[in-house]
């Protein structure tokens, strides 16, 4: 069945949130011993399972260490799935295409073969995810030991940060967040590469790894990935730092160089890090509005970031150049973009639009705010983002569960949508006649 891979998917990760849902509630998870309320420790359950980073409790003052143990262990077992899950679905689905798509999906490092294919990708994965977390903590670990004074401290601390970074989680183990260390440029550096690397995706990375950073031996993929990634980051920087430049909670009275550096930092982690170094509430309402955009478009596909990826918002860009231009195929690079693909991409897009609106309607009447906070809030959810300007802590717990259903269905719901969409095809022996409706 076409769907099965899709269900299967769904089931998986609903079973591990609420395992992870079952641990954070026993009395031991928490710092004073009590047991914590199931809608907060669903939706952190959730929020660490679904890399998203968002809280209603602060993570290192009401969990205890073995509470944390579980939100990092959450963490990397929802990343990894993440990843993992994505490249089977990229599998599964390759291998209902044609022989073209079959042949371009070879060409992109997701081959298919036989199980033990299968097996080599999920190695490939899980090297790459470790590898990359034992390099943030090798520079990690040092700066936070030297930092508290213990070498227990910063191991634990390095390696937390570490995994928290790379799978785009955005959880921090100090009271005030990343705001506590800001004046360390090196940790910040760290963690910012580490983001910015997780959320590029596993297909890019892998293609990278193989071919090196010779641009022209890139497959579309990665070269649309890394051109509107790099593109989205400088502009989310420069409009943040002429938005906030003069805002005396965030960038006032910062040096050039400092406010540039604030703003490039934000800029990545509205791909889905969810760390923040300024209060995120104070932003100006056009920061505000700007972040919403970068969060909704989100990272890489196959990434442990959320939104609907940066393909998606280049396939439509570049269908909206060919339509104006009067060309019949979407190209880009050389190659052309099936009409399948861009199917797809309207529907992500029209999906997660819709789940956007459906979910700050509802939350706009459960807690009677107007609409900039609740629509900042959601979006961060469906985006599996972590930013918050505060609702998600202040609101009642009908708000909370709504937030969790979201950071739930934004982490799964675009993958195996467009899987199964990709999987779903259906010969048709006939055509309708041809009619253009009016539009415009």
């Amino acid at each position: 069945m076409a769907g099965s891979p899709a269900r299967a998917a769904l089931s998986a990760f609903a079973l591990g949130a609420l395992l992870f849902t079952f641990l954070l509630t026993l009395p031991a998870a928490a710092a004073d011993g009590r047991a914590t309320p199931l809608h907060d420790a669903m939706f952190t359950a959730v929020s660490a399972f679904s890399v998203t980073g968002l809280t209603t409790v602060n993570t290192a003052t009401h969990w205890s260490w073995a509470g944390q143990v579980i939100i990092m262990v959450a963490i990397q077992i929802g990343g990894l799935g993440i990843l993992s899950m994505a490249s089977l679905l990229m599998l599964a689905v390759s291998r209902r295409l044609g022989l073209r798509s079959k042949l371009a999906t070879q060409e992109a490092g997701m081959t298919t073969g036989n199980m033990g294919e299968v097996a080599r990708l999920l190695r490939v994965v899980l090297v790459t995810v470790l590898t990359c977390e034992a390099l943030l903590a090798v520079v990690l670990v040092p700066r936070f030991a030297a930092d508290s004074g213990s070498w227990a401290v910063g191991l634990w601390e390095g390696v937390f940060y570490s995994v928290s970074a790379f799978n785009n989680a955005g959880f921090s183990l100090h009271p005030g967040g990343l705001a506590d260390v800001q004046d360390d440029p090196v940790v910040l550096t760290v963690i910012a590469v580490g983001v910015f690397a997780g959320a590029l995706g596993f297909p890019v990375v892998k293609v990278v790894l193989d071919r090196g950073w010779r641009f022209r031996q890139w497959n579309l993929h990665t070269k649309l990935t890394v051109e509107v990634t790099v593109l989205l980051l400088v502009v989310g920087a420069v409009l943040l730092m002429c938005f906030e430049y003069t805002n005396p909670a965030t960038h006032g009275g910062s040096t050039l160089w400092e406010g540039w550096w604030r703003s490039l930092f934000g800029s990545v982690m509205t791909r889905s890090g969810g760390f923040a170094i300024d209060p995120t509430a104070e932003h100006t309402p056009a920061s505000l509005l700007l972040m919403d955009a970068l969060m909704f478009v989100g990272g890489g596909s196959a990434s442990t970031a959320g939104g609907i990826k940066v393909t998606t918002l280049a396939v439509m860009f570049l269908a909206i150049v060919a339509e104006a231009r009067g060309d019949r195929e979407v190209t880009a690079h050389g190659r052309t973009i099936a009409s399948e693909t861009l199917r797809v991409a309207i529907s992500v897009l029209a999906l997660g639009a819709t789940l956007v609106l459906v979910a700050t309607l509802a939350l706009v009447t459960i807690t009677g705010e107007s609409l900039q906070r609740p629509l900042f809030e959601v979006i961060s959810a469906f985006a599996t983002c972590g930013l918050s300007v505060g609702v998600s802590e202040a609101a009642p717990p009908a708000g909370k569960y709504l937030l969790t259903a979201l950071m739930f269905a934004g982490r799964v719901g675009t993958i195996t949508f467009a899987a199964a969409l990709a999987l779903r095809q259906r010969r048709v022996l006939y055509r309708y006649p041809v009619e253009r409706p009016i539009l415009g």
